[in-house]
């Protein structure tokens, strides 16, 4: 398998619009959680072999300053919807360009590096989630259009739209993305990030 100097490219929503099904469970601790599974995401991405670069687009200044603070590159977001975001993202970008959802707690290094070397073998992939509706991760090769289609059953707008699905075992914690306390007990299950575990002990039950 090829390995490529990766740019990966993460959105981050305004802790306004963040995690929001996760409020009832979640308390005054919502937007803490928020910013920990994204600090957790970028960690894990940017420790990855193959990964030259991360990219957080966000507009809200309190992700962008942690973020930025682990090592990730910073650029604001147009707030014209997601899959916008990422492109704005990827136009700074040069070579192979990833888009990563911003909520993978649980997100072993390892396992996104797998991940990426088996993207690398196509033109345009993407991995689903655990679901297998939604998408986690959509990568495009150097010289190949970058077309995200997230939101929603993504994973069809993908299949549709000619990129190669990535089918591979062992990767759970990249398909893992938490929406609702059953997908972060099940992140939990998985092993979660230093700064997610820290404020997921204020939430998860017991």
């Amino acid at each position: 398998m090829q390995r490529l100097g990766w740019t990966i490219v993460i959105p981050v929503k305004t802790l306004i619009r963040a995690k929001t099904r996760l409020a009832a469970a979640a308390g005054p601790h919502r937007e803490d959680l928020a910013v920990a599974v994204a600090a957790d995401t970028v960690t894990a991405a940017l420790s990855a072999e193959g990964v030259a670069r991360v990219i957080v687009v966000t507009a809200d200044p309190r992700p962008a300053a942690v973020l930025a603070g682990l090592g990730a590159d910073v650029v604001p977001d147009p707030d014209v919807g997601l899959n916008a975001a990422l492109r704005a993202g990827a136009a700074s970008a040069t070579g192979a360009v990833a888009a990563l959802q911003a909520d993978l707690p649980a997100l072993r290094p390892r396992e996104l590096t797998r991940v990426l070397a088996a993207a690398a073998e196509f033109d345009q992939s993407f991995l689903p989630d655990a679901a297998d509706v939604g998408t986690v991760l959509y990568a495009a090769r150097p010289g190949v259009a970058f077309r995200p289609g997230f939101g929603g059953e993504s994973r069809a707008r993908h299949l549709s739209g000619g990129a190669k699905e990535l089918c591979l075992a062992g990767v759970d914690s990249v398909r893992r993305d938490v929406d609702t306390i059953e997908d972060l007990a099940a992140a939990a299950a998985l092993g979660l990030g230093p700064h997610t575990a820290a404020v997921a002990r204020l939430v998860l039950p017991g």
